[in-house]
């Protein structure tokens, strides 16, 4: 028969309310009771039955994802996959909610982090650009022992703090891999686009790319980074300039995930198919430009894959039980036309 919490009490030489509090991760416990109680878990391999702990306590887990308004096809996909996870949960019982934040002002992304309490929520998963504002919120979160996860985007200084999302420097450094081999020993210049580089995210992809394309393929030289902050006119405006001052382009690496505004614009001024291009994630967008020879790969990460890594994450934080961390590894992905 598994170990009662009585079995730990005897075990451990405490009272039942001591063991309670240490399990449930209260005060008012001395240092050597805690340990006594670990102790005691260990040797007679305790396990809490999460499970039928919440049902007697009739507990629901509140957990929230905070993502951006800003967004395209990529964004809708997330806010889908948070939807399902949202109804597949409802039995559980956990209710999943998502709240749309202006993410280019920080100062209103931290005001709006401070407003939340646990009387709201158990757990938050924030998709957000770096920020020391944001940081700081996100950090004060934590001494509100709400529990959170960093969203395919993290902040700098937060390393105590859990992500989820695919190593953004292998991702970057992927997608220099692949179009330094389409070119073969072609020579020129790569036009390098992101919607922002406030996004750690981006910054740790353009790294990745970087390190690979200068180390290796000599013949190859980025070119700086334009920002198009999502924004279909300016976009328009500093692609159409660049390509026409820089006549040597020979391929193009979309850094952030969504890659419909760049590449339609690019459209209108060069043969997309004259082109070596690799964007990020999966969209209608993408899929379609694979699949027309528009785009030759796309990097990605499965969207599904995250949300479901960022709650179960928070769920076991919330029970105080350690993540299986093999389990939340989100793979970097190479699409291809031929394996979509």
């Amino acid at each position: 028969m598994r170990p009662t919490t009585k079995d730990l009490a005897e075990e451990a030489g405490v009272s039942l309310a001591t063991v309670d509090r240490v399990l449930n991760d209260r005060a008012n416990v001395s240092d050597r009771s805690r340990e006594k109680v670990q102790q005691a878990i260990a040797k007679i391999g305790f396990v809490r039955n999460i499970a039928a702990v919440n049902l007697v306590k009739n507990r629901t887990y509140s957990f929230r994802f905070i993502l951006p308004t800003a967004g395209d096809q990529y964004l809708s996909e997330l806010i889908n996959r948070v939807q399902a996870a949202s109804s597949d949960m409802k039995s559980d019982p956990t209710d999943v909610d998502f709240n749309q934040v202006d993410m280019h002002d920080p100062h209103h992304v931290a005001s709006y982090l401070g407003t939340l309490g646990r009387d709201q929520v158990d757990g938050v998963a924030i998709m957000a650009p770096e920020s020391p504002q944001v940081r700081d919120a996100i950090a004060r979160l934590d001494e509100r022992n709400i529990k959170v996860v960093q969203f395919l985007s993290g902040q700098e200084k937060l390393e105590n703090l859990d992500f989820v999302g695919a190593d953004n420097f292998a991702a970057g450094a992927t997608a220099s891999r692949i179009i330094s081999r389409f070119l073969g020993q072609t020579s020129g210049k790569v036009m390098v686009i992101a919607d922002t580089m406030q996004s750690l995210s981006n910054i740790q992809r353009l790294l990745g790319f970087d390190r690979v394309l200068n180390s290796r393929f000599p013949t190859l030289i980025a070119l700086p980074s334009l920002e198009t902050h999502g924004d279909e006119a300016r976009a328009k405006r500093i692609i159409s300039r660049q390509l026409q001052h820089e006549s040597d382009v020979v391929a193009v690496y979309v850094i952030s995930s969504e890659a419909r505004v760049p590449i339609e614009q690019i459209s209108h001024c060069r043969d997309l198919r004259s082109l070596t291009i690799v964007a990020h994630e999966r969209t209608p967008f993408t899929e379609k430009a694979l699949l027309n020879e528009e785009i030759d790969a796309v990097v990605a990460q499965n969207p599904g894959h995250a949300v479901r890594s960022a709650l179960r994450i928070l769920r076991a934080r919330c029970d105080n039980r350690e993540i299986i961390a093999a389990q939340e590894t989100i793979r970097v992905e190479v699409l291809l036309k031929e394996n979509l």
